[in-house]
């Protein structure tokens, strides 16, 4: 099958593209990559000459600084966007078009339309902010692009059942819907020796990372912050107790960090899923979480959870005192992160491509 598939060069969506580019290549399938946001960072630009080098030309990267829907300057996001789509899509001829923005399930093409839901900004201010959304132009325009995403989308895709309940109290959704959790390849590491240390990521100036919580965690145990903090709000957070900011680290450095870690914390209010946390654990880090739904749903006994820094003060202390505990909680993050793999991933969006192009996904299922 020839799948163009769309990404952003943000966040995890990235993250997520990759493997599943990389998976769909592997079972002999065609990738056109097509990625908005801002520029490429060198390190991306290199991850996608490896899949060049390894697939020739069933593989190519076409990467572009057209805006997000959700970014602030996003009066033609859609427009600009969708003619690049098109002009790509007429000379790949793709048999399906995977897009993980919303506003591009109402392409303008002949062939069936996968969206993923990965985040939303509604669900996120539900999450975040104690009053709604501001009824701006730019919410307008964002929630017409979404909604017009969806209605020409033939299926939506969540990683979670929760995100995709959130999505549908705020947009309606097509009748093809499908819960696919994210997978990573990350090598498996647990015996490595580690040390005391708990290592947390995210952009500093995001309130749904949580970090801020840290200023009220008393514990002995030092904690390593790795994220974007250029934001000129991330300084009203410069005081997080015992926490040094080792800064935006490459993917090999973070997966670095975390082989040398115990701990990981996902200290995310709002969360969809968390491929951070999904890696950690996969490095061999017991993963404490904040006690919300989407992370219950994803880590089930794998993770301890927390609500309070409190709460969180005292699992830390713990298992700076008895290595007994942090070692059970280790191994049961671990273990319940093998079950989202990349294999797994790409098989079950391979089997719902293939139902969504045959017309034969008419229903809500779980992959």
């Amino acid at each position: 099958m020839r799948v163009l598939i769309t990404t952003d060069t943000i966040g995890g969506v990235w993250t997520f593209t990759q493997e599943l580019a990389a998976g769909l290549l592997e079972r002999a399938n065609d990738v056109l990559l097509v990625s908005f946001g801002r520029e490429a960072s060198a390190a991306q630009q290199q991850q996608c000459d490896v899949l060049g080098r390894q697939f020739g030309r069933r593989f190519r990267y076409v990467a572009t600084e057209v805006p997000l829907e959700w970014m602030e300057r996003n009066e033609r996001a859609f427009e600009d966007g969708a003619r690049l789509l098109e002009r790509e899509a007429a000379a790949f001829a793709p048999e399906m078009v995977h897009s993980n923005q919303f506003c591009y399930g109402a392409l303008d093409v002949s062939v069936a339309k996968v969206v993923t839901a990965h985040s939303d900004v509604l669900s996120w201010a539900r999450a975040c902010r104690k009053d709604p959304l501001e009824n701006t132009s730019w919410l307008q325009r964002y929630v017409a692009h979404v909604q017009a995403g969806l209605s020409g989308a033939d299926a939506v895709v969540a990683p979670t059942r929760w995100m995709m309940d959130a999505v549908a109290d705020s947009f309606a959704l097509p009748a093809c819907r499908a819960v696919i959790p994210n997978g990573r390849s990350v090598a498996a590491e647990f015996e490595r020796a580690r040390v005391l240390r708990a290592v947390t990521a995210g952009r500093l100036w995001d309130e749904a990372k949580g970090i801020s919580i840290l200023s009220d965690v008393k514990s002995s145990v030092p904690v390593a912050i790795a994220g974007d903090f250029s934001h000129e709000s991330s300084e009203r957070a410069a005081n997080l107790g015992n926490a040094r900011f080792v800064g935006q680290l490459s993917e090999t450095e973070m997966l670095g960090l975390l082989g040398e870690s115990a701990i990981y914390l996902c200290l995310s209010v709002y969360e969809p899923f968390g491929l951070a946390a999904l890696e950690a654990a996969r490095c061999g880090c017991a993963v404490i979480a904040r006690d919300i739904a989407s992370l219950q749903e994803v880590w089930e006994d794998g993770a301890l959870f927390f609500n309070t820094a409190e709460e969180l003060a005292g699992l830390l202390g713990r298992m700076a005192r008895d290595a007994q505990f942090l070692e059970g909680a280790r191994r049961r993050s671990f273990e319940r992160s093998q079950y989202f793999s990349r294999e797994r991933m790409v098989e079950k969006y391979c089997r719902l491509f293939q139902k969504v192009k045959a017309g034969q996904a008419r229903a809500e299922h779980v992959a």
